[in-house]
């Protein structure tokens, strides 16, 4: 049987922490291989990390700091180099076991950012942790809501080579300067009620397509949690835009992902 990679998801967030064995379990009774978890501050990093080694070849970690910060979700704020300070030691510290930098990015959404200041705090943050992927020679896993455009120019002109764009948000043509750069882009299952997304996928080829879920959200449904096994909705609604059989898309997708993400061969059996 062919398999899934969730090539971006929060298996960390406390939405499954009263049921992450069954989660798991259901993850690969629907096919999937492995789960690239990713963590958004400091304060998760040792959360997925022992994710990782309670599932071990199974949940892949990713640290890196979300452009969002701020503990209260009604008053978020934009990421400052500061929340680096306790984040760098423990990518340090577990470098060997991630398989990129993630989720990193730009997010600039008026209510997370209205200002130059703090649109150029984000960069700078982003920009940090595009030097240590390189570093590491790691891939980055990129959030760019209402940023499609300054993010995927700031990692060219960074000169990022490997990077996945998780649920990108912007338009087609601007999707298409990553494409040229070599970027990846993960479709939700939110795809089936986002008239961007899809038309995102009718145009991008599916050599630059991967599959993610960003469990717990961008779910099917509004409102109801999210899980990995909703890939498969991904992975279906890809076949049926490009009139192709399902089984291609799982081929090329995690194909894609090996390819994107190299270390996770030697942490699965492929």
């Amino acid at each position: 049987m062919q398999r899934y990679i969730d090539c971006h998801c929060h298996i960390s967030a406390t939405d499954f922490d009263d049921d992450i064995d069954d989660v798991i379990v259901q993850s690969q009774k629907a096919g999937i291989m492995a789960l690239i978890g990713v963590a958004e501050h400091a304060g998760e990093f040792e959360k997925v990390i022992q994710l990782s080694q309670r599932f071990p070849g199974f949940v892949m970690p990713c640290l890196g700091v979300h452009p969002v910060q701020g503990r209260d979700p009604a008053c978020p704020r934009g990421a400052l180099l500061e929340d680096l300070d306790s984040a760098l030691p423990l990518i340090e510290k577990y470098k060997e076991h991630i398989v990129a930098i993630g989720e990193v990015g730009l997010d600039f959404t008026p209510r997370v950012v209205n200002s130059d200041a703090g649109k150029e705090s984000q960069r700078q943050v982003l920009i940090r942790q595009a030097e240590i992927a390189k570093h590491l020679n790691l891939p980055l896993n990129v959030h760019s809501r209402s940023a499609g455009r300054p993010t995927i120019h700031l990692l060219k002109e960074l000169g990022v080579e490997n990077a996945l764009l998780h649920a990108f948000d912007g338009k087609t043509s601007v999707a298409m300067e990553g494409l040229h750069a070599g970027y990846y882009f993960s479709i939700p299952p939110s795809i089936i009620r986002s008239e961007q997304k899809q038309k995102l996928v009718k145009q991008l080829p599916l050599e630059n397509l991967c599959l993610e879920t960003d469990s717990p959200a961008l779910g099917p449904e509004k409102q109801v949690r999210n899980e990995p096994r909703n890939i498969v909705i991904s992975a279906e609604y890809i076949a049926q835009t490009k009139g192709i059989p399902l089984e291609k898309v799982i081929e090329v997708t995690t194909h894609n992902a090996l390819r994107l993400f190299p270390k996770l061969k030697t942490f699965i059996k492929v």
